[in-house]
């Protein structure tokens, strides 16, 4: 009888708790930092951070948090942050990290859809909690971090850092299923209400991997990271954890960082990896040709939001020696989807060719199935010139959004995920996004949804109709400028509208400008014609 050849491994699952362990045993040495306003960075080594993470794991236990409990945090980059990234998801319980931008109501939103039991809160930015604490009841518990030395914790409640210093420390870690849910983001790139996105510890466990790869970001021991892509925001990039599986040294941007500190930080601890929007780097490029800040310690430049302009990429790699990458996701795709890297025989080729191709957002990751369809659904040819919606597909992208059946339309029947972009590929399989679907607004970095902010315009007393659409700019890519048509007879101001709307959107989703026109052009079919307005506007410029 022939001996059976399946199932002769063992089955062992792939969670984050597997890269922390190693991590405690291998890189007890390496550093992790934090900046602090004013004062000396934060400094202690990844034993220090095993020790308190663990400490940490105690404070969730005696909360009396149970299995796939929501654990939120409302916090900048730092140190404390990451203990929060391992160790909710280490003991069972789901990281979900708030975006501390959101205005009001989409925070309302989406604590209560999560159903949060606890919020972990710097102190710098508490305030913006304590204005809806009474509109989230399913938060039991609310600890503030010190994110600032002279930062207060409020009456009624609890100090991060004395919680710690009086827990006792996990002996050792649940065993967990590697299809656990390990972390949750919510993403409001399409209209209606945000959606919440749910990553397994098996998804994220081979996100790190590939994140890792020489042919990616290449991330290693050797690096010194910093954290500059906000830690809210697809769990900054996945870095964080695959920083930690190699044991790469740490440095987190701290509270609020701007341009200047961030030059600082390269500069002073040699970093050699970081990644950001193109306005961050838009800014320092100013500030090192104008101050001779020295950044050449960068082997590159993680680019992730939307494209860096050509003409950046260039000025970085002849400037200061620092080469670009380019690399795009989505929330729901954990967020890595593909990497700008130039193929070996491609490096024989002219400057020019090559830039050609960094310009493009890259090919897809190993792990991402990517292809491009018509709207009848017809898969379209790598040939650079077809361009259809890019469909995705992987074990690190979702396959369904959290409670939210009425986003089924975004799967397709054979199981690819309908990202809204619209994008060629090449013959070599580099991507290039060239259009967004349903009329989304990408600035800096971020997400508008016109047909939301539309509809929050034409609740005003004084409008009759409006349409808001994407402009150029300079800095921030694109910016929503808002065309309002007002009720006949009325006399509407510009700035009324603006402030009509700053209850209701954070600051960077208000129109950069209010133009009041006679009517919103329609199609043959009565809807708005965007198109039309564009062109109208294409010679729109910001005003100083």
């Amino acid at each position: 009888m022939t001996a059976p050849l399946h199932d002769l491994m063992m089955d062992y699952p792939l969670t984050l708790t597997h890269f922390f362990e190693r991590g405690e045993k291998l890189w007890a040495k390496k550093t992790i930092a934090t900046r602090i306003p004013g004062h000396p960075p934060f400094r202690y080594t990844y034993a220090d951070f095993a020790e308190r993470t663990k400490r940490l794991a105690g404070v969730l236990d005696r909360f009396g948090l149970g299995r796939g409990d929501r654990v939120a945090t409302f916090a900048w980059n730092s140190h404390r942050h990451l203990e929060l990234y391992w160790a909710a998801p280490m003991t069972g319980r789901v990281l979900h990290t708030l975006n501390i931008r959101l205005a009001a109501p989409d925070l309302i939103y989406i604590i209560n859809h999560a159903a949060d039991s606890v919020i972990f809160a710097d102190a710098s930015v508490w305030p913006i909690l304590a204005g809806i604490r009474d509109k989230i009841p399913t938060v039991k518990k609310i600890v503030i971090m010190r994110d600032t030395p002279d930062a207060v914790v409020p009456d009624g409640l609890d100090d991060y850092d004395t919680l710690l210093a009086a827990a006792r420390p996990v002996s050792g870690w649940p065993k967990l299923d590697e299809t656990t849910a390990a972390g949750m983001c919510y993403t409001s790139g399409t209209t209606g209400n945000p959606k919440g996105v749910v990553y397994t510890h098996r998804a994220m466990f081979l996100h790190c991997l590939a994140q890792s790869m020489a042919d990616q970001f290449g991330i290693s021991e050797n690096d010194v990271i910093l954290h500059i892509v906000p830690m809210f925001h697809a769990n900054s990039w996945c870095v964080p954890f695959t920083g930690t599986m190699v044991g790469a040294t740490h440095v987190f941007a701290g509270p609020n960082p701007q341009p200047r500190d961030i030059a600082e930080i390269i500069q002073r601890e040699r970093v050699t990896f970081t990644g950001a929007v193109p306005t961050v780097w838009i800014a320092i490029k100013d500030l090192c040709e104008k101050e001779g800040f020295d950044i050449s310690s960068l082997r590159t430049i993680a680019i992730g939001g939307s494209a860096a302009p050509r003409h950046l990429q260039e000025s970085f790699e002849k400037q200061f020696g620092v080469v670009m990458s380019h690399a795009w996701g989505m929330t729901e795709m954990t967020p890595l989807g593909t990497v700008g890297r130039l193929k070996s025989y491609m490096k024989a080729w002219d400057y020019d060719r090559q830039l050609d191709v960094r310009s493009r957002v890259g090919y897809p990751s190993v792990g991402v199935d990517a292809r491009i369809v018509d709207d009848e659904g017809r898969e379209l040819p790598w040939d650079g010139v077809a361009m259809g919606e890019l469909q995705v597909r992987g074990p690190w992208v979702l396959k369904s959004y959290y409670d939210n059946p009425a986003s089924a339309d975004r799967f397709t029947a054979d199981g690819w995920f309908r990202t809204g972009d619209v994008a060629t590929i090449d013959a070599e399989g580099y991507v290039q996004i060239t259009d967004r679907t349903k009329d989304l607004i990408k600035s800096g970095g971020e997400w508008i949804s016109s047909v939301d902010v539309e509809n929050m315009i034409m609740a005003h007393p004084k409008v009759l109709e409006a349409a808001v659409i994407a402009v150029p700019h300079p800095k921030w890519v694109e910016r929503p400028l808002a065309c309002v048509v007002p009720k006949p007879g009325v006399t509407l101001e510009p700035a009324e509208i603006v402030e009509f709307l700053r209850p209701q959107l954070a600051k960077w989703a208000l129109p950069d400008e209010v133009a009041v026109i006679e009517a919103v052009p329609k199609t043959s079919v009565g809807k708005f014609d965007k198109k039309v307005l564009r062109d109208r506007f294409k010679d729109w410029r910001p005003k100083e």
